[in-house]
């Protein structure tokens, strides 16, 4: 049996592995196609690389191209895969280094294109200093443009999520001078407003200039690079410019081959991830990571949340189940965590307008607490938001906003809203407690009193 990989990242290689540690070469053939120079690494560490907390390139790579190579996975870089025949079983790859093309047949194939930026029509120019940061070589590229003669000094990100708040950051540890616009009204549109709020105040602590409802409306070139960035409020000189304007999955290839998408324009798969047509499950075409829409646990909606987590889960269990094995991945809730200096941001479940949007009459509950004792050195605050269907009290969402040791406390919600769990029964959960971990009554059980206390006011 023959299985063909395309997209060497978290999704693409975890497939691979899987299936080779339950099929050996004689039984398996496996050839994995990657269009960029590395495999396995952490798309999530980029900003922290080109930052300077982490020193160094390979210390993003989790596994490279040659590690595969010895354990029997045939991975070839800088090979783009540029058709997918269905009927005949086959792929056809673009050589990007030497040139031509070649086909290679397949049995099983896995799908793992991951996700590109978006990126609109404006910014679309022929100069260079534009980037998205989505892959190692769009990181590698970034940090080759900030290290040339002579060096930028003015950096603009647009767009005010994950990557467009720590690129900011990374940039302006580099020792630019920052502006981060925003279309919303505030940066990190993820949270509620009343949380994001908090967010920005640490940001513009950072020394970066932050513009909410703004809108960019193109792009200035001059010798051959960006210039500046045209907003109403007129242009803002820049000699780089930074695309945080989220991802979308990379599926025209799967278009283009006659594979359909579902409705957030991710491949839909079943609970093995399978690609699933009109007609069911498409024999032997399996997919998994930011490439595919997977379902909500807590709407039942279809959504697309790009995230390394998912990516890994969902490849090893496309994987298991192509060599032989039984698993399932039974869907996401959305739980994320990043930081700004050192203030923690965490989100799981709904946002209030998310709640809303999927019909739930919620109540909302949000406490303000320490993550440690107060009269212990280093007790930090931090502020918890948790959001509660009305009549059940089931929790829906939480949000964490806080210093050192705050945001993995999102972890604990997260598994309360994965069991459906109602915030009456979280107040009594055994939590650990010491002074230097804790107040007696961790910020947890805390708001989950004062959600109860909503639910309960509600009726």
């Amino acid at each position: 049996m023959k299985l063909v990989v395309v997209g060497g990242d978290a999704a693409g290689m975890s497939a691979a592995s899987q299936a080779r540690k339950r099929m050996g070469p004689g039984d398996l053939e496996i050839v994995a196609f990657e269009r960029g120079n590395f495999t396995s690494y952490s798309a999530c560490g980029i900003p922290y690389w080109i930052g300077g907390v982490v020193r160094d390139l390979d210390s993003l790579i989790a596994r490279g191209p040659e590690a595969f190579r010895e354990a029997g996975i045939d991975v070839r870089t800088r090979h783009e895969v540029v058709g997918i025949d269905m009927r005949r079983r086959e792929v056809t790859a673009r050589d990007l280094e030497g040139g031509g093309e070649l086909r290679e047949g397949f049995d099983q194939l896995v799908y793992a294109a991951g996700a590109v930026p978006v990126t609109p029509g404006w910014a679309r120019v022929d100069g260079g200093g534009v980037f998205g940061v989505q892959t190692l070589d769009d990181g590698t590229a970034v940090h080759t443009w900030l290290d040339r003669d002579p060096r930028p000094r003015r950096a603009v990100v647009i767009g005010g999520g994950y990557v467009g708040v720590e690129m900011a950051e990374a940039l302006v540890r580099r020792g630019l001078d920052v502006t981060l616009l925003e279309r919303a009204p505030q940066p990190m549109s993820t949270v509620d407003e009343d949380m994001g709020e908090r967010v920005g105040e640490a940001i513009r602590g950072l020394g970066i200039e932050v513009r909410v409802k703004t809108e960019v409306r193109g792009l200035e070139t001059a010798n051959g690079r960006v210039s500046a960035v045209v907003t109403p409020d007129g242009a803002l000189p820049a000699d780089i410019v930074v695309l945080g304007l989220g991802v979308r999955p990379n599926t025209a290839l799967a278009v283009e081959s006659g594979i359909p998408v579902g409705v957030t324009g991710g491949l839909r798969t079943d609970l093995r991830m399978r690609v699933v047509g009109p007609e069911g499950h498409i024999d032997g075409l399996w997919a998994a990571g930011d490439c595919v829409q997977t379902v909500h646990r807590v709407t039942g909606r279809p959504v697309h949340i790009a995230l390394g987590t998912h990516a890994n889960k969902q490849g090893r269990v496309a994987g298991i189940n192509i060599g032989g094995g039984y698993a399932t991945f039974p869907g996401v809730i959305g739980t994320a965590v990043t930081k700004v200096c050192d203030l923690e941001v965490a989100r799981t479940g709904l946002t209030e307008s998310e709640a809303a949007e999927a019909g739930f009459e919620y109540v909302t509950a949000a406490v303000e607490s320490t993550s440690r004792a107060g009269y212990y050195p280093g007790a930090a605050p931090m502020v918890i938001k948790l959001i509660a269907e009305r009549r059940t009290g089931v929790l829906l969402g939480a949000q964490i906003v806080g210093r050192e040791e705050a945001g993995k406390r999102i972890d604990a919600l997260a598994i309360a809203i994965w069991n459906r769990m109602p915030v009456e029964e979280m107040t009594a959960l055994d939590l650990s407690y010491a002074p230097p971990f804790s107040p007696v009554w961790d910020p947890v059980l805390i708001a989950a009193r004062k959600a109860t206390e909503a639910v309960h006011a509600a009726g």
